[in-house]
């Protein structure tokens, strides 16, 4: 099989009352690891539509595109300098709607958290950083 990289996912960084969303991850990459509900790209569906579709389908929880926060490559090479994978993350900001969180999907935990508090989680790389930026600038390019 012939893997095409990079690929397209979308991560939703829901903000409420001065915290952020976030999910362990069932699945490599990042087992264990806290991060924000996100997935995979579907082809014809824009990043901004792919964020507000894994958030409730990991958290059950509705949320509005606000924009586009930054972007972040995710790779990984193995042992012996294979790539394993190359993720292009859209990284989406996003204001709570409705909805208690539940686990579901591909995750098995779930909670809101400050920026702050996020210090002391195992995460995956760059989520501190993220969640303090989502709190600090405004999104560049809004939904159309």
């Amino acid at each position: 099989m012939t893997r095409h990289f990079p690929r397209l996912a979308a991560i939703a960084v829901l903000r409420h009352a001065g915290r952020v969303l976030l999910v362990r991850r069932k699945n490599p990459p990042d087992a264990g690891r806290w991060g924000f509900p996100g997935g995979h790209v579907d082809p014809g569906e824009t990043a901004l539509a792919a964020a507000l579709r894994e958030l409730a389908e990991e958290t059950g929880v509705q949320g509005r595109a606000q924009g586009y926060l930054t972007n972040l490559d995710i790779i990984q090479h193995d042992a012996t300098g294979r790539l394993e994978f190359h993720f292009l993350l859209a990284v989406v900001l996003c204001d709570y709607v409705s909805g208690t969180p539940v686990a579901a999907d591909d995750v098995s935990d779930v909670g809101w958290f400050s920026p702050q508090e996020i210090t002391g989680l195992d995460c995956s790389a760059d989520v501190e950083r993220i969640a303090r930026l989502a709190y600090s600038t405004t999104p560049t390019i809004g939904p159309s």
